[in-house]
């Protein structure tokens, strides 16, 4: 028995398996310091009355053969037979941290390979690939990945959402039965981020223990927490196949998308962390590793209204404001005056254009500045020369008519000469104009998504990915932004193919607050696109001060989203503060340890990233609503190195005022804010420090540096 038990170990994180006659995680929990296989046999479980006469094991594959009664991982048939596959091991190799498990149901005739890692970092990855041995093919209806966790999780965390307001958090106790996330949009979608979070009762950012899972899929997929009746626990998560849509043929493969676990004894900051770390470690790369440039976009400033001459009018006053990189959004392509017409049509417009577009992109590059552009491929307008002359490489089952969404429908790419005219189109762009960056925008859901008669949404978005594979590859200087409406496809995945994410279309500083907190439990700074927006917010029409505005984008990639000409020096000064101030603390925001801090008060955020040598760490705390209570609870600033003596320093601040010189928060400062004060890491941590009355829709900025 003792060989059939094996363990996967980093610092953090230990996982204990067993592997024979099935494969079934016993174990996944604290970093243990002092295991035996031996250990395990404490776990035997006892056989309940008035159920079956043997243990009913939640294996790897939560085969319902094995009495489960549960959402099981498998579901499938060969014309009516095959149905309720039980696999057995046949085959085990460690190599390290990393472990596959060959495991055959020969009557069924299906063999599957399980795949799991356990990084460095602490994150779990595990994948399974089910593979047909006969020759009649196998109709797959679900394939999941099940992750038993610990009968103390009790309260399951997720993230619900729309366009122009994304992950938003909500929870749930969860004795009983299922919390289930089911996504039918065809890309990952602004309603149901593809993560789930469960843990202790009331755990928050910095205590309880936490179980999160993420799947790395960029398409339809399904997400649930269970409660079986014995009261085991367990994750699960799987690509969402609709009706007919996948079936193995002999001797193929079907693989499942990798599934991302992170445990954490420290709350949900030490989950993130792991997460963070594992990116950061395993899937983030920039070219040439170099600094994440400051965004000029022109969407929000000229939408379809392009001219050359002034376009570069604000190329010029971007990079007087600091911007690093200049980026034309929607309207350059030939009939696009509009979102009614030419999506499909990918060739310049030469009555906007009528020089090319190569002078702007010198331009742009003689300023010092990258040069990006905007393009969404996978979609077609009806008003479109694309349309016209190939109605039929619509992605769409035959005989219904399609809606539009933003007047587009979505090109099918399962279409060879389809794919390869994009492919081409794509290449012809960025092969002939010094492109550094593409902002890739997917604006429709897949609605009766078809191919050939079929059903073909897993398709569409492997076809989608290599797309960008063959992109990636032809110009590895390129980097690529996964746009989407904002955050309609943000996941692992595509991350591998791309570079940074659109946070949401809402550059509403008091949405982001809490749009980017959302978006932190799962993702580092560095890849999500932060902007300065007009003071007068497009998407909400809510007015911020350039303070604010600038404080809510500096701890992401940030960027602006305007026309500078547009507005006057105040607040042009304002872009050029905070440019030059995100600029100052970059690295840090980058590459460091990020925390989220509780706060009494609901209506308060407080966000710090510490420096991986704990020399430096800057926090911003954001005033949303009136707050509850007169004062301000002090801020706790963890992460530092306790021994160290920190000096305290306001970076940022609205104007504040006192009473007697016209304000109406305080009467009188904190004394830090007075004079500055030196003190140890461990006081910072433990006691704090005091914080000003903020007024709703401000925030401040602290920063705190080693001595």
């Amino acid at each position: 028995m003792q060989d059939a038990i094996l363990r996967l170990v980093s610092e953090t994180v230990d996982v204990v398996i067993k592997t024979h006659p099935f494969a079934e995680i016993l174990y996944w929990g604290p970093h243990l310091r002092h295991f035996s296989p031996q250990d395990a046999a404490t776990l035997s479980r006892p056989v309940a009355n008035g159920r079956l006469d043997v243990d009913s094991p939640v294996t790897l594959m939560a085969e319902l053969g094995h009495g489960l009664f549960g959402s099981p991982g498998i579901e499938g048939h060969r014309q009516g037979m095959d149905g309720s596959p039980v696999f057995t091991t046949t085959a085990v190799t460690q190599q390290g941290q990393s472990l596959t498990i060959a495991a055959e149901d020969t009557h069924a005739g299906l063999r599957l390979t399980s795949e799991i890692d356990l990084e460095e970092s602490g994150v779990l990855r595990v994948r399974h690939g089910v593979t047909n041995l006969r020759p009649q093919a196998w109709q797959v209806d679900r394939l999941a990945i099940t992750l038993p966790v610990a009968e103390r999780a009790q309260e399951v965390m997720a993230f619900h959402g729309r366009w122009i307001r994304e992950f938003q958090p909500h929870r749930l106790r969860l004795e009983h039965d299922s919390f289930v996330i089911e996504n039918r949009r065809g890309k990952t979608s602004h309603e149901h981020f593809p993560a789930l979070i469960t843990g202790t009762p009331s755990f928050n950012e910095m205590q309880g223990d936490v179980w999160g899972v993420h799947l790395g899929w960029s398409g339809n997929h399904r997400l649930r927490a269970e409660v079986k009746t014995d009261g085991r626990r367990y994750l699960q998560a799987e690509a969402l196949y609709l009706p007919g849509e996948i079936a193995i043929a002999e001797g193929k493969t079907l693989w499942t998308p990798n599934l991302y676990a992170s445990y954490s004894a420290q709350g949900l900051n030490g989950m993130s962390q792991q997460f963070h770390r594992y990116l950061r470690e395993n899937i983030i790369r920039f070219p040439d590793n170099k600094p994440r440039p400051v965004h000029l976009n022109t969407w929000e400033g000229i939408y379809f209204n392009h001219d050359p001459a002034y376009i570069m009018r604000m190329a010029d006053e971007a990079a007087a404001l600091g911007v690093e990189r200049f980026i034309i959004d929607d309207g350059w392509f030939k009939g696009r005056n509009d979102d009614h017409a030419a999506l499909g049509d990918w060739y310049l417009d030469e009555k906007k254009y009528p020089d090319g577009l190569t002078p702007v992109v010198r331009h742009v590059k003689a300023l010092g500045m990258e040069f990006g552009i905007w393009v969404e491929p996978e979609m077609i307008n009806p008003n479109s020369d694309l349309y016209r002359a190939h109605p039929d490489w619509v992605l769409a089952l035959p005989g219904y008519e399609q809606a539009t969404g933003r007047h587009q429908l979505v090109l099918n790419l399962n279409i060879p000469q389809a794919f390869d005219y994009l492919l081409e189109r794509m290449s012809w762009l960025l092969g002939e104009h010094q492109v550094d960056y593409v902002k890739w925008d997917m604006n429709r859901e897949l609605v009766q998504p078809g191919h050939n008669g079929k059903a073909a949404a897993d398709a569409q978005t492997r076809q989608f990915y290599r797309l960008l594979d063959v992109l990636g590859e032809r110009f590895p200087h390129i980097e690529f932004e996964s746009c989407s409406s904002g955050g309609g496809r943000i996941d692992y995945e595509v991350l591998t193919r791309c570079h940074r994410f659109w946070a949401s279309d809402n550059n509403d500083a008091l949405e982001r607050n809490t749009i980017q907190r959302g978006m932190s439990y799962f993702f580092p700074p560095e890849v999500m696109g932060a902007h300065i927006g007009h003071h007068k917010c497009h998407a909400t029409f809510r007015q911020h001060s350039i303070a604010f505005r600038g404080l809510t984008a500096l701890f992401g990639h940030m960027g602006l989203e305007l026309d500078p000409l547009a507005v006057d020096e105040q607040e042009r000064e304002g872009y050029r503060h905070y440019a030059a101030l995100h600029k100052q603390w970059r690295e840090v925001i980058h590459t460091g340890t990020q925390w989220r801090i509780d706060m009494p008060d609901a209506t308060t955020l407080a966000t710090g990233i510490v420096s991986q040598d704990q020399g430096q760490g800057l926090f911003i705390i954001s005033q949303l609503r009136m707050p509850d209570y007169t004062l301000m609870m002090p801020l706790r600033m963890p992460g530092l190195e306790a021994g160290a003596q920190y000096r305290i320093t306001l970076l940022d601040h609205p104007n504040i005022r006192l009473t007697g010189e016209g304000g109406h928060t305080m009467r009188k400062l904190p004394a830090w804010m007075d004079a500055p004060q030196t003190v140890s890491g461990e006081w910072l941590m433990q006691a704090g420090i005091a914080l000003p009355v903020l007024d709703p829709e401000t925030a401040i900025l602290i920063g705190v540096e080693r001595v």
